[in-house]
């Protein structure tokens, strides 16, 4: 009896786990079937690529001078170098150079030195006929981008066969060819505002073959402008390439779909109407009537008795005494 009593108490407990299994089991499947969703939702991000990085790939120059130049020599306000590669440059998969072979205008429209087509023509060497030779003092580029785009870098080279540094470098974005309106400013190491363009927070740099490389941070503009004011060997200002790293900007919203609504929503509102006329038709029909019958029926009387008509009428006149 007692065994008999054990085996029983024993199947009772492997039943109960059984059961308790098969539940876990229940509750695990919709838990998995839930995460589906929000696994499938990944797939058009990736296929469009915004939101996956990758770092963008930038050809360099050789370097034409040997060594880590003292950040001393040229000022208190420059970036020390970091003595190795830079670290590669993330932005959204897709990104290329939307700068190459782009229109270039600027504040000196005959150089002293080339030709600004040279600054998007995707030769960075530092050698002579490579670069342009801007006159004194504050002077810009501009490239014309062509299209919208957000602009994740800039790298701008600027004369780098010897160590220097070039003052007031400010690059901004706008849409506005003149840089009157809703212009952005992604760089700018005036510490003095001796451009008169405001303060800026960012360092001076040594020029490398590297070159000037800006965070833009996906800033939206057909146009950018690269300004400087001399450098520490004289005051001329010079420039071998720009390149702008880019995605086409998605085309905003425009008015003629709310404006197609509301014709939709106008002609929707008139098909309504014929349903309303019979409603109206009976309370325009008396007024008609009324205005017309009471005008022509009087008519009729006053032809009858003649008084439509004017005649003279006659008075006798008493025999004058004098």
């Amino acid at each position: 009896m007692r065994n008999m009593f054990l085996r029983g108490l024993i199947l009772m407990l492997l039943l109960a786990s059984a059961a308790v299994l098969v539940q876990a089991c229940q509750q695990s499947e919709p838990a998995e079937q839930s995460k589906q969703p929000a696994e499938q939702t990944k797939e058009p991000a990736e296929a469009s690529g915004e939101g996956v990085l990758e770092p963008i790939v930038i050809d360099l120059p050789n370097a034409v001078f040997e060594g880590t130049p003292e950040p001393r020599r040229y000022g208190t306000h420059v970036e020390k170098l970091l003595g190795k590669p830079r670290p590669p440059f993330m932005a959204p998969k897709g990104t290329t150079n939307v700068a190459l072979k782009k229109p270039v205008r600027g504040s000196d429209e005959f150089p002293i030195i080339g030709e600004l087509k040279l600054i998007t023509d995707g030769d960075k060497e530092a050698l002579d006929g490579r670069f342009v030779e801007l006159g004194p003092g504050r002077q810009h580029v501009q490239i014309d981008l062509g299209a919208e785009y957000n602009i994740y870098a800039v790298v701008i080279w600027h004369r780098h066969q010897e160590p220097r540094v070039y003052h007031d470098v400010i690059v901004q974005a706008c849409s506005d060819p003149d840089f009157i309106a809703d212009v952005t400013t992604v760089f700018n190491n005036d510490y003095d505002n001796s451009a008169g363009l405001g303060v800026g927070e960012n360092w001076e740099r040594i020029e490398t073959n590297e070159g000037h490389l800006i965070d833009s941070k996906g800033v939206k503009g057909r146009y950018v402008r690269c300004y400087s004011n001399g450098n520490t060997t004289n005051d001329l200002n010079h420039y071998i390439e720009v390149e702008v790293y880019g995605k086409p900007a998605p085309a905003e919203p425009s008015a003629e779909p709310k404006e197609l609504a509301e014709e939709a929503k106008q002609a929707a509102e008139e098909a309504t109407k014929p349903a309303e006329q019979p409603k109206e038709q009976p309370k325009e029909q008396p007024k008609e009537q009324s205005k017309e019958q009471p005008k022509e029926q009087p008519k009729e009387p006053a032809e009858a008795s003649g008084d439509g008509d004017l005649e003279p009428i006659k008075i006798d006149l008493p025999t004058p005494h004098y």
